[in-house]
């Protein structure tokens, strides 16, 4: 088709059909062949429209990772049960977002040394400072008391960090037996034991300050005066 025989794009659409077709060059020919050029050509336009978007083809890559992780993002669910909660993002993010990752995971090597970053590095760019859903789920599994507030951050992450491990190892999704299993037999017991531990501290807590309490109220307690 001629450049004239095609409809004319023109800002966030235009800009969603370059990343689209960034997202499919990387997909089919991996970080090596990424270059403005191909991605033009992939998208029916020039390199000069690119070029004013984004200076280097790492940041048009970041660009199209950004756009394909919005896309793939797993909703929130609240089923009012922390375990429910948990299996339907765990699954929702196999379906969807895990497939991205094994596919940067496996095509941008040599982005990684071109431009210094780390794998870390390269996720915070692209979520920026969106709340994890984790800590969502997490914090309403606390109102419900099914988790403590005070669960560590490494605890929190470590559903997700099981799971995309396994995916990536095998580069495919987990089948939903892990999911069921990272669940129940590693990340709710571990809860649980925090919850426990929580539990006793603020049992011995109390117990102490009873103990300190009588005999300071003991103290403090008039004694009857005798008629002389």
């Amino acid at each position: 088709m001629s450049l004239s025989g095609r409809t004319r794009r023109r800002g966030a659409a235009l800009e969603e059909a370059i990343l689209d077709a960034a997202w499919a060059q990387l997909v089919e020919f991996g970080y090596a062949r990424f270059t403005i050029e191909a991605v033009a050509e992939r998208a029916g336009t020039s390199r000069p429209v690119l070029y004013r978007r984004w200076a280097t083809r790492s940041d048009l890559l970041l660009a199209a990772i950004r756009q394909i992780g919005e896309r793939t993002r797993p909703g929130l669910p609240d089923t009012g049960n922390f375990r429910d909660d948990l299996l339907a993002y765990l699954r929702a993010a196999n379906q969807s977002r895990l497939g991205m990752a094994a596919v940067v995971s496996a095509q941008i090597g040599t982005f990684y040394e071109e431009s210094g970053a780390t794998p870390a590095e390269l996720r915070r760019l692209v979520i920026g400072d969106r709340p994890y859903r984790m800590d969502t789920i997490v914090a309403r599994a606390v109102e419900r008391g099914e988790a403590p507030a005070d669960l560590p951050q490494r605890v929190r992450n470590l559903p997700f960090d099981l799971l995309r491990g396994e995916a990536l190892l095998n580069m495919r999704p987990a089948p939903d037996e892990s999911i069921v299993a990272i669940v129940d037999d590693v990340f709710l017991p571990l809860v649980r034991d925090y919850l426990r531990v929580n539990a006793r501290a603020v049992s011995t807590a109390r117990a102490a300050a009873t103990s300190a309490a009588g005999p300071l109220a003991r103290a403090k307690k008039p004694s009857k005066s005798s008629d002389v």
